[in-house]
């Protein structure tokens, strides 16, 4: 049973990236981006709020490192997914999400001196060549001219911020309960989008947009996270971020009855190249 746990999790995520998708047309990356963090702050404050009070000194010793993580995690990560949805598939997006594991040991390589191991380099190759032939349908030349090249490469470099969110995680090992340290996370997201707002402007929620602002401010922030954090507590990081592999396949899944997107045999090679160097890839030894 507590296998489920990060199922449910990668579902949920998966199919905030259909929903992202989804109300692209009814709502603009910065309004989405807020109104989500917006509502999860609200939700967490009357349960969190005094614990921040009473352990303020233990936060404000972590404030530039929260306030960093802040800004890859919930800030560029999250603007640049929502900014891609304009221009790419739902389909895409899952499965350059699955890069994460790759580009974390890439990024690790760059911040902490980790060196890769074989496996690590030979299944990043494997899952990059991938994702170029799922991307580019066969042929190279279609990278450029495809009209989704612009969200394809959005999204990779939005991955690519979320990976430097996790090792920097590693890194400063902050010293506070999970939940806090989101909140606070939050509480920097949010002031990181008052500027935005202010230049492109913020829309209304209407009957288009609000089921999937509240979607996104309630489940993938805060419900998904909880259940990982469960999951690592449990059976541990390193069997609980196999289950991220799955993320693709259930956005495709959800995409091609949602949203009528189709499921090509480009993606389904192509995915089975990603997935297979992304496993590899986190192999020891």
């Amino acid at each position: 049973m507590v296998q489920l746990l990060p199922i449910f999790a990668v579902f949920i995520w998966a199919l905030n990236i259909v929903v992202t998708r989804y109300v692209a047309e009814f709502v603009s990356p910065v309004s989405i981006s807020f109104y989500r963090w917006l509502i999860a702050f609200l939700l967490l404050t009357p349960f969190i709020f005094k614990k921040v009070i009473q352990q303020s000194p233990q936060i404000k010793q972590y404030l530039p490192q929260l306030a960093v993580l802040s800004a890859f995690g919930m800030v560029l990560y999250q603007g640049l997914a929502y900014t891609a949805s304009h221009y790419t598939t739902a389909t895409n997006m899952g499965l350059i999400n699955a890069f994460i594991p790759v580009f974390t040991i890439l990024v690790s390589l760059i911040v902490l001196k980790e060196k890769p191991t074989i496996f690590a380099i030979v299944g990043g190759v494997l899952s990059f060549l991938g994702l170029l032939y799922v991307l580019s349908q066969g042929h190279m030349s279609n990278l450029i001219s495809h009209g989704s090249f612009l969200g394809n490469a959005l999204m990779l470099v939005g991955v690519f911020f979320y990976a430097f969110y996790g090792v920097f995680l590693k890194k400063w090992k902050i010293q506070l309960p999970l939940l806090l340290s989101l909140y606070v996370q939050i509480i920097f997201a949010l002031i990181y989008h008052l500027p935005l707002i202010y230049w492109f402007g913020l829309d209304h929620i209407n009957s288009q947009n609000a089921s999937s602002i509240l979607y996104a401010g309630i489940f993938p922030s805060l419900i998904a996270p909880f259940l990982w954090m469960k999951s690592v507590s449990f059976i541990g990081p390193n069997r609980t971020s196999i289950f991220m592999n799955l993320m693709p396949v259930f956005t495709a899944v959800i995409a091609t009855f949602w949203l009528s997107e189709s499921w090509t045999i480009f993606h389904t090679v192509g995915g089975l190249i990603i997935l297979g160097g992304i496993i590899l890839a986190q192999k020891k030894q």
